[in-house]
């Protein structure tokens, strides 16, 4: 394919692309589902398990191996984009009040995951290893449990809005303990991916490890207030301001690709970096072209990861381990999380509902996923399984959510009105009558 043919026909299938993804999003929004789902399904089914399947020479015609160089170039850059974005919006200082009950929260749907995860994964390894699992080590084990650990604060934010709990306190307590649970998870996975041998394989895990901490020690001691006196004490038009910082996300993003830490931290990193402006605000004019450009662009993410998804690889040990990995992911999650809400406090029907929001994975376990398969981490039947495990794991929130409403109605009839308490009637006496009291 000469370069004008291959740049020509990677105009068209981006346009394939981003007409599906955002068709899907609104359709899957007309549904009450989150607009992500929708993208994240479109990806999936333009990939080799449903129009592979149904059309492969279509499937072949329209993602040739020659444009697939681009649309990872594409997917990288919507992936920092986004997760910049995300970690300038994080801040855990929204815990206030409720600090206490949303740590425990965090802790506990996180830790209980986290050990069913890595427990399984050493429990079950010949199973594991039918679907193309490596042989457990460290990172494989601490992947297994992150995989299982993960809740999406995009997806929970915005199932959280769309219900009307941003101002409730199951909605507070959820969305807090989900901002610092994505700061325990993205460490823990951090370091079983400096153990994976990724990125330069000349350096050792331990070499990487000092690099990172150094990195991380310049960024905030050095980038940050350089960051801050730029974009406080200068009058840089928002054009010029937004470019900067993207620019700064790439560059951060490359140095800890180069050391095996995959783009996605040094997204991350940067976004925590950028200071806020003075009094602790967001900047809008830098919030609202990040979301623009990310939510535009997420497409490419999810179509480059959907063609790694082959549901033809799973055979019938992959779907027993979709429905019993599905199954673990759900309880685990609502259960842990419903019982640290309660004992920080909360009652019953406030610790159902933030239990199964902690339960929403969505695209932050499929950014996961797809570090740790680029990592080798990951069969294809066993990424297969995890995506479609995050995938029915949002598509459930919105159900669960409906069902313990009516549970707490249906329990609301079964406790009885207290009886009202008779009231004393005083009957004014008739002349030369003594006083009646008529009860």
């Amino acid at each position: 394919m000469s370069p004008d043919a291959m740049v020509a026909h990677f105009v068209g299938a981006s346009t394939l692309i981003l007409v599906a993804a955002h068709a899907a999003g609104w359709l899957a929004r007309l549904l009450k589902q989150p607009y992500i789902v929708g993208q994240l399904t479109a990806g999936i089914a333009l990939g080799p398990s449903l129009l592979g399947s149904l059309a492969p020479d279509v499937h072949r015609a329209l993602f040739p191996e020659a444009i697939e160089p681009a649309l990872t170039g594409f997917a990288q850059f919507s992936l920092v984009v986004f997760l910049f974005a995300v970690g300038y919006e994080l801040d855990l200082k929204v815990l206030g009040a409720r600090a206490r009950t949303a740590v425990t929260v965090a802790l506990a749907t996180f830790v209980v995951p986290m050990a069913v995860g890595s427990g399984c994964a050493l429990l079950f390894q010949d199973q594991l290893r039918a679907l193309g699992m490596p042989d457990p080590d460290p990172s494989t084990v601490l992947f297994a449990g992150v995989a299982l650990s993960i809740t999406a604060v995009p997806v929970l934010t915005a199932i959280v809005r769309e219900n009307g709990l941003a101002p409730t306190v199951p909605g507070i307590v959820a969305v807090s303990a989900a901002g610092l649970l994505d700061v325990i998870g993205w460490t823990v996975l951090a370091g079983a991916l400096l153990n994976s041998g990724g990125g330069d394989e000349s350096i050792g895990w331990r070499y990487r490890l000092v690099i990172a901490v150094v990195f991380v020690a310049l960024m905030l001691v050095l980038a940050r207030p350089l960051l801050r006196r730029v974009l406080w004490r200068t009058r840089m038009e928002p054009s010029l301001r937004l470019a900067l910082l993207i620019g700064f996300a790439l560059g951060s993003a490359w140095v800890t690709h180069s050391i095996g830490l995959h783009v996605i931290f040094g997204a991350l990193l940067a976004g925590v970096v950028v200071p806020r402006e003075k009094g602790g605000t967001l900047d809008p004019d830098l919030v609202r072209p990040l979301n623009d450009v990310g939510s535009l662009l997420l497409p490419f993410f999810f179509v480059v990861s959907g063609q790694s998804v082959a549901l033809g690889s799973m055979g019938s040990t992959g779907w027993v381990t979709l429905a019993v990995v599905t199954v673990l992911a759900v309880v685990t999650k609502i259960g842990s999380g419903t019982a640290a809400a309660r004992l920080g406090g909360l009652d019953r029907q406030d610790a159902r509902t933030v239990g199964v929001l902690m339960s929403t994975r969505g695209l932050t376990e499929l950014i996961a996923l797809n570090a740790g398969f680029q990592a080798g981490l990951l069969s294809r039947p066993l990424y297969t399984v995890l995506v479609f495990m995050a995938l029915c794991t949002t598509l459930f929130t919105q159900p669960l959510l409906l069902l313990v409403r009516r549970l707490d109605e249906r329990e609301r009839r079964r406790v009885p009105d207290p009886a009202p308490v008779p009231a004393r009637v005083v009957v004014e006496p008739r002349q030369g009558d003594a006083a009646a009291d008529v009860s």
